[in-house]
């Protein structure tokens, strides 16, 4: 029955300024790490991670890929992450939007950490690592 409360969220939770296709580089453990992120306007969100090990050119992990829900209320973002790489998992995180001006925004974790990302296609593919170590 959770589950079935996270699918049923209101459309209103869902702007359209948020949804779309955002890459971004840099997360709290690995500031090289890249990644790709698809919000829907129906609040299904997944992202796709990579970690590039600097040195080793061309070497990566591999992509890490997270599914669940996106909200939006009084200036946050909630993710809720459901699926990562095909395992069950449940994950939530809320961002503090700081700036948004519809390609370009930067949000913080509850922790401080600062993210920005960038609006593209949804042809976009992230860099291979030997192009960014």
């Amino acid at each position: 029955a959770f589950l079935l409360m996270l699918v049923a969220a209101p459309a209103a939770d869902h702007p359209s300024f948020l949804t779309g296709y955002w890459f971004g580089q840099g997360e709290p453990h690995d500031k090289s790490e890249m990644w790709l992120a698809h919000a829907s306007p129906n609040g299904d969100f997944a992202v796709q991670f990579r970690a590039c090990r600097k040195g080793e050119k061309g070497k990566r992990a591999p992509d890490l890929i997270q599914q669940g829900k996106w909200s939006f209320q009084d200036g946050v973002e909630t993710v809720q992450i459901t699926l990562s790489n095909g395992q069950i998992v449940f994950d939530e995180t809320p961002y503090k939007i700081l700036f948004h001006d519809g390609n370009h925004q930067t949000y913080s974790m509850p922790d401080g950490f600062v993210f920005k990302s960038s609006r593209v296609d949804a042809n976009f593919k992230m860099p291979e690592c030997d192009l960014v170590s």
